[in-house]
C-alpha cells in the first residue's frame, strides 16, 4: 500500500508491479469490504520442498530489489546483461526522447541492447506501446527474444498473419490499437496504403532492425525509407535504429 492523497482512499500497487499497475480505491464504493490479505498455514496434505520455498523467496527478493536499484527493469529480464550492453541504456536514459543508432558488429547483442532500453522505459511508465519493425525472416526471432528474455508478449504482424489478427476488430479500430506490443514485417507495412495508416496509429516507441535495408534506390528500399521518414517526423517518438553496417 502506498501513501494516499486523503484518508478516504487507498493507493495500492502489487509487490512486483510498476507505476502503471497502481490502483486507487475508495473503500466506501466497493461492493465487498476491503480487508487485509491473510495466508493460511500450509497443510500437511500438500507438502512442498525446502528448495521450492527458497526459490520462491529468492524470486520475490530479486523482484523487489529493482525498486532500489538504478534500473527498474533489472528483475524483469531473463538473463544477466554484459557491461557493454548497458551502454545504449545509459545513453538512452539521458535523452528526453530516445533517438539512437546502434551499429554494433554481428553477434554483439543489438537485440539485447534495444530490449533493455524498451523494458526500462516500460517499467518506468514512460511508454506503454511499441512496435518492432524488421525483415520478415526476423519476426519470429524477435517475438521469441522479447518473450523469453524480456517478459514481453508481442503480436506478429506479417503478410500471412495480419488478416487473422485483424479478424473481429471493429471498423474504427486498427490492430495496432488493439495490440499495444507488435513485431511488424517491414515488407508488409511498407506498402503505400499500409504505411500511411501505420504512421497515424504508430506507437510512441519504435525499434527498426536491419535499418540499413531502408536506404537505397531500389523501390522496396525507397518505400521503407519513406516509412521511417514519416515515423521520425514525430518529435516525441522514441526511435531505435539497429544495424550491423557501419554507416558513414
Amino acid at each position: 500500500m502506498l501513501p494516499s492523497a486523503d484518508n478516504e482512499t487507498l493507493c495500492l500497487r502489487p509487490l512486483s508491479g510498476t507505476e502503471a499497475d497502481i490502483q486507487v480505491l475508495h473503500p466506501a464504493l466497493e461492493r465487498n469490504q476491503i480487508r487485509p490479505a491473510r495466508f493460511g498455514i500450509p497443510e500437511i496434505s500438500q507438502p512442498a520442498t525446502q528448495d521450492g520455498a527458497r526459490l520462491l523467496a529468492e524470486a520475490l527478493r530479486v523482484s523487489l530489489r529493482r525498486g532500489a536499484g538504478p534500473f527498474r527493469s533489472a528483475a524483469r529480464v531473463g538473463f544477466e546483461p554484459r557491461a557493454y550492453q548497458l551502454v545504449p541504456l545509459l545513453m538512452a536514459l539521458r535523452l528526453p526522447v530516445v533517438r539512437l543508432l546502434i551499429a554494433d558488429d554481428v553477434g554483439i547483442g543489438k537485440t539485447i541492447e534495444a530490449g533493455l532500453v524498451l523494458r526500462e522505459l516500460i517499467d518506468r511508465g514512460e511508454d506503454d506501446r511499441f512496435s518492432v519493425l524488421c525483415p520478415p525472416h526476423l519476426v519470429e526471432q524477435w517475438t521469441d527474444e522479447l518473450r523469453s528474455k524480456f517478459d514481453l508478449d508481442t503480436v506478429a504482424v506479417t503478410a500471412s498473419s495480419a488478416a487473422r489478427v485483424e479478424r473481429g476488430l471493429p471498423a474504427s479500430q486498427t490492430l495496432f490499437d488493439a495490440h499495444p506490443y507488435t513485431v511488424v514485417s517491414l515488407d508488409y507495412i511498407k506498402a503505400d496504403r499500409r504505411r500511411e495508416t501505420f504512421a497515424r496509429v504508430c506507437p510512441g516507441f519504435v525499434i527498426v532492425d536491419e535499418a540499413h535495408t531502408c536506404v537505397g534506390t531500389h523501390q522496396g528500399r525507397q518505400q521503407r525509407f519513406e516509412l521511417l521518414k514519416r515515423l521520425a517526423a514525430d518529435p516525441e517518438r522514441h526511435l531505435l535504429l539497429l544495424t550491423a553496417s557501419q554507416w558513414r
